[in-house]
């Protein structure tokens, strides 16, 4: 396995098959411009975890500071593809990205999951990782 940042068109392109499957309200060309408008404005990253050459699962995080939590690594997105679960690249990716946040001086990690994941709750308490709020959302248009 390969972890590495991709920035690069062609970069970012091999990681959209991944990613559609955690955010199929996106196609292609939207996901490429949002990925480098977010990369560009606010600090966002994206990793992949390669296999045998093949992006196997990716992972988009952005560094931000709270009064709540101090400097944190916050992880927007995180999926591996349907093919791949449960070959280890969740938890590979997972370690990969909290060496990065202790790498950056980051004080914690932290990330969402919609309530119906339940493989990848197991995967983020296995990693322990706690359950620490409840998120609140309101759409506004």
């Amino acid at each position: 396995m390969d972890i590495r940042p991709a920035e690069t068109e062609d970069e970012l392109r091999a990681c959209w098959p991944v990613m559609r499957e955690l955010r199929p309200h996106l196609d292609e060309d939207s996901f490429l411009a949002q990925v480098k408008r977010q990369m560009a404005n606010h600090g966002y990253a994206l990793v992949a975890l390669r296999d045998g050459g093949r992006v196997c699962a990716v992972a988009g995080y952005r560094v931000a500071e709270f009064l709540a939590w101090g400097k944190s690594f916050y992880i927007d997105d995180l999926v591996t593809v349907a093919d791949s679960r449960k070959n280890g690249h969740g938890g590979a990716l997972l370690d990969w990205l909290e060496a990065r946040a202790r790498s950056l001086g980051c004080a914690q990690l932290h990330l969402d999951s919609g309530v119906q994941r339940h493989d990848a709750h197991r995967l983020y308490l296995g990693c322990k990782l706690d359950i620490t709020s409840h998120h609140f959302a309101k759409r506004l248009r």
